[in-house]
């Protein structure tokens, strides 16, 4: 609580996962944020519009199980 203003402070993306194993990132992410849900995609994929509080999309390199990019909330 910040001057009497309740703040939400929970963690919505996790750059320092970026090039880290999709196993140990999961572990991570839901370590921060039991509420969400992880989706899998290839970096590149197109996946559908539309914004979801409760996920997490994580984009893997091609050919690898590494982030590929920021994991986001949405």
């Amino acid at each position: 609580m910040a001057g009497g203003v309740v703040v939400d402070e929970q963690k919505s993306s996790w750059p320092e996962l970026v090039g880290l194993n999709s196993v140990l990132a999961v572990i991570k992410i839901h370590g921060d944020r039991p509420d969400v849900v992880v989706e899998f995609h290839t970096a590149g994929e197109n996946v559908p519009p539309g914004f979801d509080g409760h996920r997490v999309r994580l984009f893997l390199a091609p050919g690898t199980a590494d982030v590929a990019q920021t994991p986001v909330v949405g």
